[in-house]
C-alpha cells in the first residue's frame, strides 16, 4: 500500500505525516531515519484507531514544505493540500470522533499516573521554554492548546476542565458556525494558514506527541505496570 505523506523540514530535520492516517507521524534528524520508524507508528495508529494497518508500505511524499522552524522541537506550521478540500459530514464526524477518543484516552493515561508530579526526565530548555517533564505539565500544555486550535478557526472555545470537557465543548460551538463544513483556510496567528481539517489533524498529532512523552516517562520513572497504554506505543 502506498502511504502518502507530507514532508515538512529544516534541512535535514524532519516531520513526516500520513496524509490517510490523520495524526500519524514520524520525526527524524534526515527524511530516511524519519521513513525508516513511520510503519511502526502506522502499525501503533491503526490499532488505537480500529482500522486496518497495511500489509506493505511504500512511502509516497506528495508534498514537501521546507520551513525555517525548529523541526526538532516539533513546531510545524504545514497546511497540507489535502486539507483544503471542503469536509462531507460524515468526514468531519469520523475525524471529530477521532479527536474525541484521543482526548478521552490522553485523559485515561494521565489519570494512571501514580504520582502526577514526579519524573525522573531532566529539565531541558528549548528555544520555546522548558519542555514538560511531569504528567501534569505534559497534560496542562496538552490541554491548554484547545482555545489556540479553535481560535485558528474562528471559534471561540475556551479552556476550562478536562481536556476531554473542553474539546468537547469547542466542537459544539464549531458547528453552530453557518457552513463550517466548506473547510474554507483562514489566516491565522503568526501567518499560518489554517482550515478545520487542519485543526483536526492538529489535535490528534499534538495528542500523540505527549502521551508518547507521557508514557515514556511514566515508563521510566513507574515502571511499565505505571500507565494505561491508551495509544499501542
Amino acid at each position: 500500500m502506498s502511504i502518502r505523506c507530507v514532508w515538512e523540514h529544516n534541512g535535514e530535520d524532519t516531520l513526516l505525516y500520513c496524509v490517510d492516517f490523520v495524526g500519524a507521524y514520524s520525526r527524524g534528524e534526515s527524511l530516511s531515519a524519519a521513513v525508516d520508524k513511520l510503519p511502526t507508528e502506522v502499525d501503533a495508529y491503526a490499532a488505537w484507531a480500529g482500522v486496518a494497518a497495511p500489509e506493505d508500505m511504500t512511502i509516497e511524499i506528495v508534498q514537501e514544505k521546507c520551513s525555517d522552524l525548529r523541526i526538532c522541537d516539533a513546531d510545524s506550521d504545514v497546511l497540507f493540500e489535502e486539507e483544503k478540500k471542503p469536509l462531507t459530514r460524515a468526514e468531519y464526524d469520523a475525524l471529530m470522533a477521532l479527536a474525541m477518543k484521543s482526548a478521552e484516552d490522553f485523559h485515561t493515561m494521565y489519570l494512571s499516573i501514580p504520582d502526577k508530579d514526579a519524573s525522573c526526565l531532566p529539565r531541558r530548555e528549548t528555544f520555546y521554554g522548558q519542555v514538560p517533564r511531569t504528567a501534569r505539565e505534559m497534560y496542562d500544555h496538552t490541554a491548554q492548546v484547545n482555545a489556540y486550535y479553535f481560535g485558528e478557526v474562528s471559534t471561540a472555545a475556551d479552556n476550562q476542565g478536562t481536556i476531554v470537557e473542553r474539546r468537547a465543548r469547542g466542537f459544539e460551538i464549531l458547528e453552530n458556525v453557518p457552513d463550517f463544513l466548506s473547510n474554507a483556510v483562514f489566516d491565522g496567528s503568526y501567518g499560518e494558514l489554517w482550515t478545520v481539517r487542519k485543526m483536526l489533524r492538529r489535535f490528534l498529532w499534538h495528542d500523540r506527541i505527549h502521551a508518547r512523552a507521557m508514557y515514556r516517562m511514566a515508563v521510566k520513572t513507574f515502571g511499565e505496570a505505571g500507565v494505561t497504554n491508551c495509544f499501542n506505543f
